[in-house]
């Protein structure tokens, strides 16, 4: 069994401490990851993990064992940098097989496990090249296969793909989540690519200033985001966060942004829309959520119309990211392809408010999640 836990788990630098008391349950066999802003303490979670970064407090349980104190050669895990980190005066091969050999295992099992790794990477035919001669992605697969061949229980990958171009990031993406479910090993993941978070992880782990601020389902995350910080953080791009107030209005309640009131339809959670009455709040809306004519799967009574100048167009082939001002607040809106706005130009669309977020303006806290306050948010 694979599965980890941490308890409780810090890391201080004399005064300063960079991962607070951080509580996470990982089950064998899972694939995670840890994603947020440079300097949120993902990479050095890791390396508490790997044994490359001294526990400072707390406990770190891999299986039934408490590894604080043990090497990081005997936790049974394998490491893949960012750098790749391959030795250039050994070959492929070599470099596949170092740790083999470092434990003095057969020759003919060596053999097997090299030749195993390198078919499933498809780089049987670089093996007897050294790093030089190997592209980025080459490199990256040599990197992978060096930690396949130790058949590890947990696989820590440390923004493996930052140094590659985009296209051959999003085949190496796929390539690594078909290879996690072919080996059935815990892996641990570490991003500060969204797009890498939300296509290959089971659950993500959002970290701020070293707190974590939500675990959750991908999905879950982009629909209900515990907070400002993880609702902005998720999504490309980034949600829109408008000031309101909440108004009741007959039965139901509004959000007034500038003089105009948004409908808060009936979907949303209407007992905790009024605790807000008479109040004021932060409106999300996401940029897809901006719709030039109404979609069929929508309400009437869900959709409020708005009219904003456009600022910037940038068109991104199969779709349109729009800067526009709304009521004097810049606001980001993704539409069609089909849309020919022109900078300057007046342009009327639809809000989706059944997709609406609410957020306390001073906790930052969402009105609509049930998941536990994370530390390191104003109270």
């Amino acid at each position: 069994m694979a599965s980890i836990s941490l308890r409780k788990l810090n890391k201080t630098y004399g005064a300063l401490t960079v991962v607070h008391d951080i509580d996470l349950e990982i089950a064998d066999k899972e694939f995670i990851i840890l994603v947020g802003p440079s300097g949120c303490g993902k990479s050095t979670t890791l390396r508490m993990i790997a044994g490359l970064e001294e526990v400072s407090g707390g406990d770190l349980v891999i299986g039934d064992e408490v590894v604080n104190d043990v090497p990081s050669k005997d936790r049974d895990i394998a490491m893949v940098f960012q750098n790749y980190a391959l030795y250039p005066h050994m070959t492929v091969y070599k470099n596949m097989a170092f740790g083999l050999m470092l434990r003095k295992a057969p020759r003919d099992e060596i053999d097997r496990k090299v030749m195993e790794a390198a078919k499933i990477l498809d780089i049987e035919h670089l093996l007897n090249r050294k790093p030089k001669a190997l592209s980025g992605g080459q490199r990256q697969r040599v990197a992978l296969g060096r930690a396949m061949v130790r058949n590890p229980e947990v696989f820590l990958l440390d923004e493996p793909l930052s140094n590659l171009d985009a296209k051959l990031r999003g085949t190496m993406r796929a390539e690594i989540a078909k290879l996690h479910k072919r080996l059935g090993a815990t892996f641990i993941y570490v991003t500060h690519d969204q797009v890498e978070a939300m296509t290959m992880a089971d659950r993500i782990v959002v970290m701020k200033d070293g707190h974590i601020q939500q675990v959750d389902t991908p999905q879950n995350l982009y629909d209900r985001p515990v907070n400002m910080f993880v609702a902005g953080f998720i999504g490309a791009p980034q949600m829109n966060m408008l000031p309101v107030t909440i108004l009741r209005d007959g039965q139901g309640f509004v959000a007034r942004f500038e003089g105009q009131n948004l409908p808060m339809p009936g979907n949303l959670d209407q007992s905790r829309i009024a605790a807000y009455e008479g109040r004021e709040a932060v409106l999300g809306i996401r940029p897809e959520n901006f719709h030039e004519v109404a979609p069929d799967d929508i309400p009437a009574e869900a959709l409020a119309q708005m009219s904003a100048v456009v600022e910037l167009t940038e068109p991104m082939g199969s779709e349109v990211h729009l800067g526009l001002t709304w009521a004097g607040r810049p606001i980001t809106a993704k539409v069609s392809p089909r849309c020919k706005a022109a900078e300057g130009e007046t342009l009327n669309l639809l809000v989706d408010m059944s997709a609406a977020h609410l957020f306390d303006p001073k906790s930052e806290l969402s009105l609509f999640s049930d998941a536990p306050q994370p530390r390191g948010i104003a109270a």
